[in-house]
């Protein structure tokens, strides 16, 4: 049996958004979103942290060379989506609501094409230092 190893690679990024569900009436996104339906938005200093687990290459000993893992993830997210607002500068959530739980699986399916498909792919989002997502779950 071969063994599995993690291996992980944690950035940062600042993001402006705005939660708001444009089929609602003012009201009820201020009951339902509360501080973050701000029209002005809002920022965050999240920490993303990106883990892939498979086996170790047995030439090099590497489940992914992080170099690679840190090149990929600057330019296909933080590029993106760093001191950005995320509800006017990207295509990502244009019509998407910006929640932490989207943001990670945004990030997840654009990643997810440049890393081997035998290898698992997770996200952990930090918005606050005390709430965070992970996906999958």
């Amino acid at each position: 049996m071969q063994k599995k190893v993690s291996v992980f690679r944690h950035e940062h990024f600042n993001a402006a958004h705005r939660l708001y569900n444009p089929a609602w009436t003012n009201e009820r996104n201020d009951q339902v979103f509360g501080k973050c339906n701000n029209p002005s938005f809002h920022g965050h200093n999240y920490e993303l942290v990106v883990k892939i687990t498979g086996v170790p290459d047995k030439d090099t000993g590497y489940v992914m060379d992080l170099k690679i893992l840190s090149d990929l993830i600057k330019n296909e997210i933080l590029e993106r989506f760093d001191h950005k607002n995320l509800n006017l500068d990207t295509v990502e959530f244009k019509h998407l609501n910006p929640t932490a739980e989207n943001i990670a699986i945004v990030i997840h399916d654009l990643l997810r094409p440049h890393i081997e498909t035998e290898k698992d792919l997770q996200i952990r989002l930090y918005e606050t230092p005390r709430n965070f997502v992970e996906y999958p779950a």
